[in-house]
């Protein structure tokens, strides 16, 4: 099995180290990242024979690898670099393991027990069969023992529902880049295969389903098969997500190995997203409870006794107030954009993706509009409504919805009769240091995705623990959310997973909603006006075309419940006491979704390790 590969060419990865350090403990880990360099940086023969570009292109190509990582893999190139990154990042990783291990230790038996490698999706797939290449052929182990080593070490987080998310290579790529991990990969699917048909006894109806190698029109390589297959243990990140995983995608596996797929909920750092981005909330929290919660965010519960203390709300309402205050502040110093505190803060800040469904949001936000516009004099609560998200390098239709984002906002922003009863803003750049403004400000966290296709979310804890309430779906950790905090402390709206089956099975047509329903086709309408696009009716049409021919992600099923659910919500809004009451509640039963609790449950039930406690 032992093989020796020679590579077209060679890559140094050089290791930088980010000191992490823990809170409140003798702890620092480090963070080690790769930057990739050519081994030489200038080809002096290619220089003097007069090739001045190919004197340089040996460094540019490797320092290519790490310069932009998810380039836009529409393309041959794309795909290339992709999975170049994918490989040299893994490679690094692994070897640098297997220098540090064999510094001090003979027997790679047990390197399992030294390291615990966790898949991250599929995108560090590759990490298998690198693993076992380099226990062969660099080790000398037999196959059998490096197999042990590699499923022992190696364990996999699913991410995704979405068939489009769900990774593949084409072998003929693999042939081309990486010829050794072919071979290897296709070595462990024979005898993986070899262990299915003596589980099914000669019923091969499920090898087709189970293959890590896709037969289709082009063989290709399915990544999540080969990280089920190499990994001792399979997790989701939210209950609804495991159990969608273990009746749909993964099923066969479940059936395969029962015990194998687990469930551990996705968590969210405190110390980040509330204790330093929300100092206000936090000092308010701390004086009345205690600073105990920062390290272990059960103590929250306490507060719940200062649900019906009317001046301790009223704190709290003033700690909302000036983080919204700190966002507008923001949003002017950036687009000297003015918006109003005072006005109920909607916000909508993740990943642009239809299955988001932030036009689902435009669709309400332009009912609104045309009710303000039919009825000028009608009462109505003042909304602001900030969306901020990055869409993927190709992914047209998610930049054509933010395009539509900020055409809305400019029409609304322009238009007297609105009189700032409305205002819609798209925030650029949204990053982790923009989204801790974020979180604090809003009131209204929208968690509004296809109910059974967001894995979990975690923007909708972090605004859950700031105090903004939910209006979602039952989606991802949204049910787990709900159950916490309460049914009665979050807006629920649209068709659970299980009805969008049935929907879909009995044949979707959205042109029945859109004909149906008044408001939706007047904001359809609205949209293919052109009065977003200076008179220009065919922009924007991508978008209603898909809505009202295929509306994959159910818009127009879910329109009605939402836009009425909405308006339920601005109700409650008004009533600002048990507003701020609900809010309070949000924050004080968010426990169960600190990261430590979800850290602990992979130390326990996925790496098998227990902490060490540093003494100085």
């Amino acid at each position: 099995m032992q093989v020796r590969w020679l590579p077209d060419r060679h890559v140094k990865g050089v290791a930088y180290d980010t000191p992490i350090v823990g809170y409140g403990v003798n702890n620092a880990n480090l963070l080690r990242l790769w930057k990739a360099e050519a081994p030489e940086a200038f080809d002096l023969n290619a220089f003097n024979q007069g090739n001045h570009f190919g004197a340089v292109t040996q460094k540019m190509a490797a320092e290519n690898l790490t310069k932009v990582l998810y380039p836009n893999d529409q393309l041959q190139n794309g795909k290339r670099l992709r999975l170049e990154q994918q490989y040299f990042l893994v490679s690094c990783s692994l070897q640098d393991m297997l220098r540090i291990y064999l510094d001090t230790h003979q027997d790679l038996r047990y390197f399992h027990k030294k390291y615990a490698a966790q898949l991250n999706d599929t995108h560090p797939a590759l990490a298998i069969p690198e693993l076992m290449r380099l226990l062969i052929d660099e080790q000398s182990l037999r196959w059998e023992e490096a197999w042990q080593i590699t499923t022992q070490t190696f364990s996999f987080t699913n991410h995704t529902l979405l068939p489009e998310a769900i990774e593949t290579w084409s072998v003929a790529l693999l042939q081309e880049l990486l010829p050794r991990h072919l071979e290897i990969i296709f070595e462990i699917n024979q005898r993986f295969l070899d262990e299915v048909r003596v589980y099914y006894r000669g019923h091969e109806s499920a090898l087709k389903t189970l293959s890590i190698i896709g037969e289709d029109e082009n063989k290709h390589v399915r990544m999540a098969n080969l990280s089920c297959v190499g990994s001792h243990t399979i997790n989701g990140v939210a209950k609804l997500h495991t159990h969608l995983l273990k009746e749909g995608m993964l099923k066969n596996f479940d059936d395969l190995w029962p015990e194998k797929i687990i469930n551990i909920t996705n968590g969210i750092t405190p110390r980040r997203f509330i204790r330093l981005a929300n100092p206000g909330l936090s000092q308010l929290i701390s004086h009345a409870i205690g600073d105990d919660w920062v390290n272990d965010l059960n103590y929250l519960q306490k507060l719940e006794q200062f649900s019906s203390d009317s001046a301790f709300l009223d704190q709290w309402a003033e700690v909302k107030l000036q983080a919204k205050r700190n966002l507008a502040t923001l949003i002017y110093e950036r687009s000297n954009t003015l918006i109003d505190p005072q006005s109920l803060f909607s916000i909508q800040a993740k990943r642009i993706h239809e299955y988001k469904r932030q036009h689902l949001n435009l669709l309400h936000i332009l009912t609104l509009y045309n009710r303000i516009k039919d009825n000028p004099d009608n009462e109505t609560v003042p909304r602001t409504f900030i969306f901020s998200g990055k869409a993927a390098p190709g992914y047209s239709m998610a930049k054509l919805i933010i395009k539509l984002i900020n055409s809305i906002a400019t029409v609304i922003d322009q238009d007297p009769v609105i009189k700032n009863r409305l205002k819609v803003f798209f925030l650029p750049n949204f990053n982790v240091k923009n989204a801790q403004n974020f979180y604090p400000a809003a009131d209204l966290s929208e968690q509004i995705s296809t109910a059974g296709k967001e894995a979990s979310g975690t923007g909708n804890m972090k605004f859950s623990l700031n105090g903004a309430l939910t209006i979602g779906t039952l989606d991802g950790a949204n049910i787990e959310i709900r159950d916490a905090v309460g049914h009665e402390n979050f807006f629920l709206f649209g068709h659970s997973s299980e009805k969008i089956g049935q929907l879909k099975t009995q044949g979707y047509d959205p042109r029945h909603y859109y004909e149906q329903d008044d408001e939706l086709r007047a904001a359809i309408d609205l949209i293919n006006s052109g009065i977003f696009s200076h008179g220009d009716h065919s922009l924007f049409h991508p978008i209603t075309e898909s809505l009202l021919n295929s509306d994959p992600f159910m818009l127009m099923a879910d329109y009605r419940s939402y836009v009425d659910c909405q308006l339920d919500l601005a109700e409650s809004y008004a009533d600002k006491a048990h507003w701020n009451r609900m809010s309070l509640l949000n924050v004080a039963r968010m426990g169960t979704f600190s990261s430590d609790r979800a850290v602990h449950e992979y130390c326990e039930k996925v790496w098998r390790v227990k902490p060490v406690a540093v003494e100085i």
